[in-house]
């Protein structure tokens, strides 16, 4: 079988595809003499994955990334390994599970803009049922900007069924929608959350809104009636990061 390389660079991202899918990663390229703390934390899970770590110079790395803000790392994978599994992903958090779910996202667009604020606000996965979804695509990974090869995007078969495996782990999934029970800014949830946020006029399916927990909408000051789902999801998960910050800080 044919191995569908791709290179990622930066510790974050090298990093998060060690942590939730290691047996995609192929080898990674260290600058040489890094001891930094970062450094000895990418060896060492490395090491427990059994992936081979090989020294390089900066030009090496210049040229792997593309003159990207390589940070010093990049990471040949296998792109064709990508799956994961949503139970890899809470199993091995270290904060309540901050979820993005998709219902029938359809542009690839949108989708790629989707990944991009999840991975900017700290999202551990986006999920969305494998039928009446994009899926990941070049045009998705191009508008993401990376955050496809970062961010886990776990797609379902049967989505009723991820939502209620989900409610049995205590997280409370929530929908959005224009008649929702509160408003984005009076709904106050900083424990283990998960978005729902359907196709931008359609909406959640019926099903999927039958087992959200709350329904949330979005004050609207202006004289348009809806946001684009990019837009709604930046929203919706830079106020739950917020009022996780203020209770850290707390």
């Amino acid at each position: 079988m044919s191995i569908s390389k791709k290179i990622l660079f930066g510790f974050h991202a090298v990093q998060a595809r060690l942590r939730f899918n290691p047996e995609s990663v192929l080898e990674i390229y260290l600058l040489q003499g890094r001891q930094d703390p970062r450094a000895k934390d990418v060896i060492k899970t490395a090491e427990r994955c059994g992936v081979r770590i090989i020294p390089a110079d900066a030009a090496r790395l210049d040229g792997m990334s593309g003159h990207g803000s390589h940070q010093g790392i990049a990471a040949t994978i296998d792109a064709g390994k990508s799956y994961v599994a949503i139970d890899d992903v809470l199993d091995n958090l270290e904060e309540p599970p901050f979820l993005l779910i998709l219902d029938g996202i359809q542009d690839p667009h949108n989708l790629g803009a989707c990944l991009r604020v999840a991975d900017a606000m700290g999202v551990h996965a986006v999920i969305a049922p494998k039928d009446k979804a994009v899926g990941l695509n070049a045009t998705v990974s191009k508008v993401a900007c990376g955050a496809a090869e970062v961010i886990p995007y776990v797609m379902v078969t049967n989505l009723a069924r991820t939502l209620r495996d989900l409610k049995d782990r205590g997280i409370w999934i929530v929908g959005t929608a224009a008649d929702g029970d509160t408003d984005l800014f009076h709904f106050q949830h900083a424990g283990p959350i998960a978005w729902v946020l359907g196709a931008e006029g359609s909406g959640m399916r019926r099903l999927t809104r039958e087992h959200c927990d709350s329904i949330v909408s979005i004050p609207m000051f202006g004289s348009v009636e809806s946001l684009n789902v990019s837009v709604a999801s930046g929203m919706c998960l830079a106020e739950s990061r917020r009022q996780r910050q203020l209770l850290a800080k707390a």
